[in-house]
């Protein structure tokens, strides 16, 4: 993903949400400083080109969808959706998250060997502050949804599960699920049904880029096609 490719994507997410360009670009250059002279994660060890990933999500469906988990060769999950998992001695070759959800579990899971990409964004200052300098460097990927910066990279994608999808998408990645993704999940926020939609919004731009069909937004596209001609 270029940043000039996702640069006007990124400005309607920011205009939608009446987020800043300026916060976003502090918590990349934080993360930068938290970061800065250690041995990072070098994501070339990633042996994912053409191989079927498994974005999992942490929404009701999960349950009945885990035979897709354990039957995928790459399982490539958020902080809570890689939580779910661990429940069911289920791991995880990637978790991908902005430390909001889980971040005690996050740190231990750098240090037993598992790659996280952490994203730094306006809202997490904060915990990049208290949690990152407990994770182990050679284990992390950092990330921002603003232009790449230093080693702080921009894979593209907005809420930690597309971000999982592009980052994916970015490694090489064959095919594609979605086990665990529920776009119309009732137990949600406001705010967080928002996020949803530009995550549908945001996977049906990744799907034209691929070539590839996502069944998990069979009957959202008309809407997300209109969404995206705006």
């Amino acid at each position: 993903m270029n940043f000039e490719d996702w640069e006007p994507v990124y400005g309607s997410i920011l205009a939608d949400f009446g987020y800043g360009r300026d916060a976003d670009r502090a918590a990349r250059d934080r993360l930068a400083e938290l970061l800065a002279d250690e041995e990072l994660f070098d994501t070339e060890r990633f042996d994912w080109k053409d191989r079927s990933v498994a974005i999992v999500g942490d929404g009701p469906s999960l349950a009945t969808d885990i035979e897709t988990v354990r039957d995928a060769p790459i399982v490539v999950g958020t902080a809570g959706a890689s939580a779910s998992l661990s429940a069911r001695d289920i791991e995880v070759d990637c978790v991908v998250t902005d430390l909001d959800t889980r971040p005690a579990l996050v740190c231990d899971m750098t240090h037993g060997g598992v790659p996280v990409v952490v994203h730094g964004h306006g809202d997490n200052l904060e915990a990049l502050e208290r949690y990152v300098p407990r994770m182990k460097p050679t284990a992390v990927v950092p990330t921002t949804q603003a232009a790449p910066s230093q080693r702080v990279e921009n894979f593209g994608g907005f809420t930690d599960g597309d971000r999982a999808a592009f980052f994916a998408d970015a490694m090489g990645a064959g095919r594609l699920v979605f086990p665990g993704w529920d776009f119309d999940d009732p137990g949600v926020s406001d705010e967080k049904r928002r996020k949803l939609r530009w995550a549908a919004r945001l996977l049906g731009w990744l799907e034209q880029r691929r070539g590839e069909s996502f069944r998990l937004l069979d009957g959202r596209r008309g809407e997300i096609e209109a969404a995206l001609a705006e």
